[in-house]
């Protein structure tokens, strides 16, 4: 916030004017004061420590000037209330504060008592260290949007820059959103903000805050080096309050002693202090995340795609291994919940797709490192803005600065498929299409290394697996193939769907007479489909082949495409995995999935041509230069 807008009120002649005199003037003015002080403005460190600029708007209690009170109460950010004897206090509950309400104006007050010079006993006849006690914490009991309280002295110049802090403290660090003074706790959400913080500093994941990590979370929310003896106190601090369970102080700070730190901390009036922290960490005034950190400017351009860069995948194997606490090659359940503990839980695409079904598990049926990054690969093709904000909850800190984007980078579009060459990516889309029963499911469970089924289960929802896949060369690839299901039609009729897709696998039941008609059918229905590269497939190959019942064969269909023959492949082989890098190719090399006859333009007479003009000009230029030396 760059201004703090402060608007003083009260009864007559309880020294709000000279309050801002003596703010103003360092000093008190014996002099006559006029009632109302014109509005100042007070640049940033001047009197106060916060960075912001600070305007102060004194005004009268007097009934005429009631109108213009409304108008400055309506544009204010937080409220100085004064009072200075017993009268003026108990307007202050029955008058002022609800006055407040009665006009809507929902901002924090700061509750001041001043002339303490020449009431020292308060307004209550108290003892000095009672007057809080018995005056102000009933009213801010009472009274909510009253941040805090002080005592002053405009005479004595007792604690007027102290007063003004304050209001300007309720404003840029608010505590109604963090503590709780009712329960004399921190509230929900500030608590969770605070384990997110706990989670991120904690770079082992052992639970604790050695001292290595409390230091360096010293330096990064407050610019400057904890020394030993401070560390030391903050330990003795937490071993002297009422024990969390289970927090030890022998290794560290565990996350409840972090808790019960920050409790203090707002319990002492020092919530700047947490409110330092969670802003460093990126936390808003209403305890979410920056838009901007969230949601950081990332496009991609028409026919590219998003894929994790080098930083984006090492960030995502070193929390794998991080998080892989038995060193089993898998994440468990308790282990992915540790892993996601600072996000709203599991990508909802990822719930929709069923994960981990959809990627690479081990036999206890936990997601492998290899599925893992599959798996963020296909996220990160499919959703990059979701990619990106689960980079932000899991604490991906940038080298170069950058922000998370620098853990994404923007493939080169691919626009014209047909031409040869290989397209600039690494995740790559296969949409298996075909009719039902045709081992549709079959192909993506085998893709995923799982035993093979003969039970059929029809497909209504789209299934998708993801895997790598090793090219020739050694050069690895992600793809990801999907089953359409009942949204076959309307996915296919969708032109941003067909542009996102980099391969068609058309398949059919090699021993069923019926199953190729489909293909047939479809390709019909949907001429778009011809654009896009696409391999035929005969599945099932392991049994006996049938005539399909079609005008034509598929290996004639195929023919007459000048495309190349169905392969005839079974999930039950071994040699399964080598159609899978068939499809990876022909998504890296498009050209070899489209008909032959749609060769690239001959431009061979054209260089002949321009060959030949290149010679012309060269023995144009010799006789030239031969004449000229004969005429010299």
């Amino acid at each position: 916030m760059a201004t703090v807008r402060i608007c003083i009120c009260g009864d007559e002649s309880v020294g709000k004017s000279s309050i801002l005199t003596s703010f103003v003037k360092d000093t008190f003015v014996t002099t006559r004061i006029s009632s109302v002080l014109p509005p100042i403005s007070i640049p940033p460190g001047l009197g106060t420590p916060e960075a912001v600029t600070t305007q102060i708007v004194d005004t009268s209690a007097l009934p005429q000037e009631r109108e213009n009170l409304k108008k400055e109460l309506r544009k204010c950010n937080v409220i100085l209330l004064v009072y200075s004897d017993h009268y003026s206090y108990e307007r202050v509950p029955l008058y002022w504060l609800p006055f407040f309400r009665s006009l809507g104006v929902n901002v924090p007050a700061v509750l001041c008592a001043n002339k303490s010079d020449l009431n020292p006993n308060g307004a209550s006849g108290s003892s000095t260290a009672q007057v809080i006690n018995d005056e102000m914490l009933p009213v801010m009991a009472e009274f909510k949007e009253i941040d805090s309280c002080i005592r002053t002295s405009a005479r004595e110049h007792h604690n007027i820059n102290e007063v003004f802090f304050l209001c300007q403290k309720a404003v840029t660090h608010p505590i109604a959103p963090i503590y709780d003074s009712k329960e004399a706790n921190l509230k929900p959400a500030a608590a969770e903000a605070l384990k997110r913080v706990f989670y991120l500093c904690d770079k082992d994941q052992d639970g604790v805050l050695n001292d290595k990590e409390i230091h360096d979370f010293q330096q990064k929310c407050f610019d400057k080096p904890l020394s030993d003896d401070d560390l030391a106190n903050i330990k003795r601090t937490i071993r002297g309050s009422p024990p969390a369970s289970g927090h030890s102080l022998q290794e560290g700070i565990d996350m409840e002693g972090f808790l019960l730190l920050n409790k203090m901390f707002a319990e002492k009036g020092r919530h700047e202090t947490i409110w330092i922290i969670l802003r460093k960490f990126q936390y808003t005034d209403s305890l979410s995340l920056k838009d901007s950190f969230m949601q950081p400017k990332f496009d991609v351009p028409a026919y590219a795609s998003a894929e994790l860069s080098p930083a984006g995948y090492r960030f995502f194997v070193d929390l794998f291994l991080l998080h892989d606490k038995d060193n089993d090659g898998g994440l468990n359940k308790s282990e992915l919940t540790a892993l996601f503990a600072p996000t709203p839980g599991l990508p909802s695409s990822w719930i929709d797709s069923g994960f981990p079904s959809c990627t690479v598990r081990n036999e206890a049926g936990h997601i492998t490192l290899q599925g893992w990054l599959a798996q963020w690969s296909m996220t990160t093709f499919e959703e990059p803005r979701t990619t990106l904000q689960y980079l932000a909850y899991l604490g991906f800190e940038s080298p170069d600065g950058k922000g998370t984007t620098s853990a994404l980078k923007v493939t080169k579009g691919r626009k014209r498929r047909n031409r040869p060459g290989r397209v600039e990516r690494n995740v790559f889309l296969c949409y298996v299409l075909g009719a039902a029963q045709s081992g549709k499911s079959g192909l993506l469970n085998a893709f995923l290394n799982r035993p093979f089924s003969s039970t059929y289960h029809p497909t209504i929802k789209p299934q998708t697996a993801v895997n790598s896949v090793e090219l020739q060369g050694g050069k690895q690839c992600y793809l990801i193939i999907e089953e359409l299901g009942e949204l076959e039609p309307a996915i296919l009729e969708n032109q941003a769907k067909l542009d996102a897709c980099d391969l068609l696998c058309y398949t059919y039941d090699s021993s069923d007479p019926d199953s190729f008609c489909h293909i047939l059918d479809l390709r019909q229905r949907h001429p778009s489909l011809n654009a896009l590269p696409s391999v035929f497939t005969a599945l099932k190959a392991d049994k006996d082949r049938a005539v399909q019942r079609t005008e034509v064969q598929p290996d004639t269909y195929c023919e007459n495409l000048k495309m190349a023959k169905p392969l005839h492949v079974s999930v039950k082989w071994s040699s399964i995995s080598e159609f899978f890098v068939h499809l990876a190719e022909s998504a890296t090399y498009p050209s070899q999935a489209f008909p032959k006859s749609e060769q690239p333009v001959d431009r061979t007479p054209v260089y002949i041509a321009l060959g030949a003009t290149v010679c012309a000009g060269v023995a144009f230029a010799y006789v030239w230069k031969r004449t000229m030396g004969s005429n010299t």
